[in-house]
């Protein structure tokens, strides 16, 4: 059983069998984990939203063509509350930092600067979280809801996001044709 922040910038992986509409083949990248819950930001699921959509939504001006860059869904709390994944250089208003390459920000500063061209070399927004109450993750695990494993910087800002579930399943070592039961059929 994990204790402490173990948890902490790790990828939550949706095993095959969890069937839950929203977690679903989802990849959850954990900001927090503590004795009190965990909070985690679903790196998967792109929304219809556009960020310059949002950005335009916001009134935040937007000097780049960000029309193709998605907004995530990045769980079902608070599906109003903005956050973005960055890599770590320049701190915002409201900023903490995951890891040592990795930090989350709330603050409209980070937006503007996003929209100006001025901001982190690498980001991912969301809207939304997923969260667990002391001890919900833990016996989630325990109930093989979820598999683990250190975030990965590719996975999270280079993979395609369909591709992101499978390409976290093979840092594990997983097969999906064996969880599948699909193993040596033609």
């Amino acid at each position: 059983m994990t204790t402490g922040s173990e948890l902490k910038n790790q990828f939550l992986v949706a095993m095959p069998s969890l069937d839950d509409e929203h977690f679903e083949q989802t990849v959850t990248f954990l900001c927090e984990h503590s004795d009190q819950g965990a909070l985690g930001l679903v790196i998967n699921r792109p929304s219809d939203l556009s960020v310059a959509n949002m950005l335009g939504h916001m009134n935040v001006p937007c000097e780049r063509n960000l029309e193709k860059d998605p907004v995530f869904w990045g769980g079902p709390v608070q599906p109003e509350r903005g956050f973005v994944l960055h890599t770590v250089g320049t701190t915002w208003e409201s900023t903490v930092q995951v890891s040592e390459h990795l930090a989350i920000t709330s603050s409209r500063d980070i937006l503007e600067a996003i929209g100006l061209g001025n901001g982190p070399e690498e980001y991912l927004i969301t809207l939304g979280y997923a969260g667990w109450d002391a001890g919900q993750l833990e016996e989630e695990l325990l109930h093989n809801a979820w598999l683990n494993t250190p975030a990965d910087r590719q996975i999270l800002f280079s993979t395609a996001p369909p591709e992101r579930w499978e390409a976290s399943l093979k840092l594990l070592g997983v097969d999906l044709t064996v969880l599948s039961g699909d193993a040596g059929h033609a």
